[in-house]
């Protein structure tokens, strides 16, 4: 690849946001008719300087150029005047307008004052085929599936005359065959010279398609590589930080997987996925054991969860509990059965700010009691205070609003709205996010204690020593599969590193 003069060049950005510093001295290249990467781990500054850039923010300070001239991008509107174009994880268009309508909606060509509806359908179709898609433009958009969604997406981003386009975890709802129809369009419009800027967090498709990758972290550069100088495990050390240390990759079992668990497991899952979600996997977790789920923000830790607990609906494989065949589509046969789950984002699925600590410790007893067996107010006072003393939730009056909590209490009261359930296997996603380290180490402890005491506990968490500190035995997955499993005891950082690299060295 020869060098060349860079389309789009971002220098010294800086941006600060109330108490943090969200982005440091951080400088971009994109060149055209190349694939570059963002990588870096959650809270790196990837959505920060995507907004920047596409003028959903305002840099602090820093210079953008575009083709040689100095631009300041101050809405979306004047990023794709100026043809940068970004298409969304999730597809922003109106699934009731036709496919042609969505493409140029705001655009829409006219004839003697009327939409020339005729002319709009032929452009779309000629759109669309530059990616490789021949489909009935006149169709509503919600006739197709995500994959061709994503196309007009991306047909309409390129409608604006796009010389960047900036594709935010394009994937994420993809299947393996529409990736690959994806990646045959991006290598087309990469022939034709445009630069495109890549947000993922699977480390095989970066690879498949990347020819450039710039690595963030903490808010600040790392550093920019071409993919083929820059080895997975390396691409992993930078992300995270660390140097692994590949003399401690002795003690992985030869084959990476850990010794069987004696005994049957409380839950065995078989094939257990769901298209475009999570790809079928085995998963047993035993009673009286943690089993830690191991893997880098979009692994497909949280969708594993989700799907256990019935959340999302598994289309395929099966799950049985204490050897019985179950059928886990939805939270309260979950419940039923046993299951409990503390969601990751404890603001928005956990906690109800206004509802006081007493009311948000009942909630989900209450909810499996059913609303005809109401439980007094004397009762739920009783089992809330017996929690708070149990898990030391610092309050002195479990009526205050758990809203006033600090998150580590607030993390314990949500630890302690299932344990009032009684329940035989807890799923904790996240159970230490966002909270200082005297907390973390005290949610920690509280979990190895549930589960000496025989209950089956499913860990996720996004720090890696974490995961190490707590389990019995760690899964470890990458790109939405598992790719094996540890010993907890014999497992390190570098094992699970190493194994989620691919085995590179």
């Amino acid at each position: 690849m020869t060098e060349q003069q860079a389309i789009l060049q971002m220098q010294g950005i800086h941006k600060r946001f109330p108490g943090v510093v969200a982005l440091k001295d951080v400088s971009l290249r994109l060149f055209p008719g190349e694939v570059h990467a963002l990588m870096g781990q959650n809270g790196a500054g990837k959505s920060t300087l995507i907004k920047v850039l596409t003028g959903v923010e305002n840099a602090d300070s820093g210079d953008i150029t575009l083709a040689g001239k100095a631009i300041r991008v101050t809405s979306v509107l004047e990023a794709q005047e100026l043809g940068i174009s970004t298409v969304y994880q999730e597809v922003n268009l109106c699934s009731n307008l036709s496919v042609a309508e969505n493409i140029f909606i705001g655009r829409f060509p006219f004839r003697f004052g009327r939409i020339d509806w005729k002319t709009m359908n032929a452009k779309a179709r000629t759109a669309l085929a530059a990616l490789n898609i021949d489909i009935d433009v006149s169709l509503p958009l919600s006739s197709y599936p995500v994959a061709i969604q994503q196309m007009v997406a991306i047909a309409r981003a390129l409608g604006t005359e796009a010389q960047v386009l900036i594709l935010d975890e394009p994937t994420s709802s993809l299947d393996e065959d529409e990736v690959e129809r994806l990646f045959d369009a991006l290598r087309k419009l990469k022939a034709k010279g445009i630069a495109i800027l890549f947000v993922t967090h699977f480390l095989d498709q970066t690879y498949a398609i990347s020819d450039r990758i710039t690595v963030l972290r903490n808010g600040e550069l790392e550093g920019e590589y071409l993919a083929a100088d820059l080895p997975r495990i390396q691409l992993i050390n930078k992300m995270v930080g660390r140097e692994i240390d590949e003399s401690s990759f002795a003690r992985q079992t030869e084959s990476g997987e850990a010794k069987a668990s004696a005994g049957e497991p409380f839950l065995a899952a078989r094939n257990l996925g769901r298209a475009g979600t999570l790809r079928p996997l085995d998963l047993d977790v035993h009673a009286g054991q943690v089993l830690g789920l191991g893997g880098l923000l979009g692994s497909g830790r949280t969708e594993t969860a989700r799907l256990l607990f019935g959340i999302d609906h598994a289309d395929s494989g099966s799950a049985k509990i204490n050897g019985v065949p179950v059928s886990l589509n939805s939270p309260r046969k979950a419940i039923r059965q046993g299951l409990a789950f503390c969601p990751e984002d404890r603001k928005t699925e956990g906690i109800v700010a206004e509802l006081s600590i007493r009311e948000n410790i009942i909630l989900a007893l209450q909810a499996h009691r059913g609303i005809f067996r109401f439980l007094p107010l004397r009762k739920q006072t009783q089992i809330a205070e017996e929690y708070v003393k149990q898990l030391g939730i610092k309050t002195s009056d479990v009526e205050k609003p758990i809203g006033q909590l600090s998150g580590g209490n607030q993390q314990k009261a949500l630890l302690a709205r299932w344990l009032a359930t009684e329940p035989k296997m807890l799923i904790l996603d996240e159970p230490t996010r966002g909270i200082d380290v005297a907390a973390k180490l005290e949610i920690m402890d509280l979990v190895k204690t549930q589960c000496r005491k025989g209950l089956a506990i499913l860990f996720i968490s996004s720090e890696m020593s974490e995961v190490l500190r707590v389990s019995d035995r760690i899964a470890v997955l990458r790109d939405r599969q598992k790719i094996g499993e540890l010993d907890g005891a014999s497992a390190d950082e570098q094992s699970i590193f190493r194994m989620i690299a691919g085995g590179e060295s």
